[in-house]
């Protein structure tokens, strides 16, 4: 697979889950086509084998994130050593509590500047009086 120039994003998840799943299509196209709903139920069942094979091989490092990998990763049955941490914007790493947010350029805020902003904010809410009795409630309108 890496004979050609560019990184198709095969991997072991994706044959794997593919394999499965087109089994689980085929069953459920037999089903279909003899009215047997066992044979949809057990098509359906296949198909969802598939989702949950595939998302367990991801989340083991036998998928890959999207977007341009290096050239060394490029080979279907190289392990994607990043899959613990979680991929950015990753559905099934979410899905699996694997979050890891990519932002970039996030601004990080002085520590004193935040510390007096709150204080300020504590000291004029402080100074703000508040009414004790229901009989206050639409008293200025």
């Amino acid at each position: 697979m890496s004979a050609h120039p560019y990184d198709h994003g095969h991997t072991v998840a994706g044959w794997t889950g593919c394999g499965i799943a087109l089994t689980g299509t085929a069953v459920l196209g037999a089903g279909l086509c003899t009215g047997s709903g066992p044979l949809l139920v057990v098509g359906a069942v296949v198909v969802a084998v598939a989702l949950l094979v595939t998302w367990g091989l991801h989340l083991a490092g036998w998928g890959k994130p999207s977007g341009p990998r290096p050239r060394e990763q490029w080979d279907w049955r190289v392990r994607d050593t990043g899959a613990r941490a979680g991929h950015p914007r990753c559905v099934g790493c979410r899905l699996a509590g694997r979050v890891r947010v990519a932002v970039p350029g996030a601004v990080v805020p002085d520590p004193a500047r935040v510390a007096a902003s709150v204080t300020e904010r504590a000291s004029a809410s402080a100074s703000v009086p508040v009414s004790a009795g229901a009989d206050s409630v639409g008293a200025g309108s």
